[in-house]
């Protein structure tokens, strides 16, 4: 082997590495921040990640929509954005199932927040919505400035959102946890749930179901 060919295998070699790490550290900045890492308590049953900030945001209906309109309500959050082709449109399949296994539970919310606001305005988010069949009275899509979404995911949810352009692409990639976050009636987290894991999503229905029903927990 020449040294030409050495050196560019190694160079290869070198990129896909760091590729890996990036991708590795990426990934971890989508979990919730530390002091509430899901790994320190118990998968089953409900616990506290505390509460949601105060946040006022634009639906696709163009109405204001605040955090004291949810509360009384229990609620299930997502985080996605419409020109997603990869965990975001499989996001919204559940949360379609979720709204139509609780149609008769008018107080179960679903709440999906736009990690791309500048994109997906109101008139975007609609259409989007459409392609769900998403109820207006009963699942929800917010966007709003985007310095006011970024701080509400990280610091309010404690989850990240971070955006990469792919390689010899013009299309702009978002990296979002792909979590279902559960916030109870006073507004508070209680659990987080990986929308990819049938587990996780039979858990969330049992917890939403006992924060509904109003059992001691």
């Amino acid at each position: 082997m020449n040294l030409s060919k050495m050196r560019f295998l190694l160079l290869g070699a070198s990129v896909v590495s760091l590729g890996i790490m990036l991708g590795t550290l990426l990934w971890l900045k989508l979990a919730p921040t530390p002091g509430h890492l899901l790994w320190e308590q118990p998968l089953e049953g409900l616990n506290r990640y505390g509460t949601v900030p105060d946040f006022s945001l634009t639906e696709r209906s163009g109405k204001r929509v605040a955090l004291r309109d949810l509360r009384g309500k229990v609620w299930v959050a997502d985080f996605i954005y419409t020109a997603c082709k990869d965990t975001c449109p499989l996001e919204s399949a559940e949360m379609s199932k979720l709204q139509e296994e609780w149609s008769d539970k008018p107080d179960l919310k679903l709440v999906s927040f736009s990690v791309d606001p500048d994109h997906d305005t109101p008139q975007v988010l609609s259409s989007y919505a459409q392609n769900f069949k998403a109820d207006a009275n009963q699942w929800l899509f917010l966007t709003g400035e985007k310095e006011q979404i970024s701080r509400l995911i990280q610091e309010g949810f404690r989850l990240s959102a971070a955006p990469v352009t792919e390689s010899g692409s013009q299309d702009q990639v978002i990296l979002h946890s792909p979590r279902f976050v559960l916030v109870d009636k006073e507004t508070e987290i209680r659990g987080y749930y990986d929308s990819r894991d049938g587990e996780a999503l039979a858990r969330l229905k049992k917890d939403v179901l006992t924060l509904a029903s109003g059992k001691k927990e």
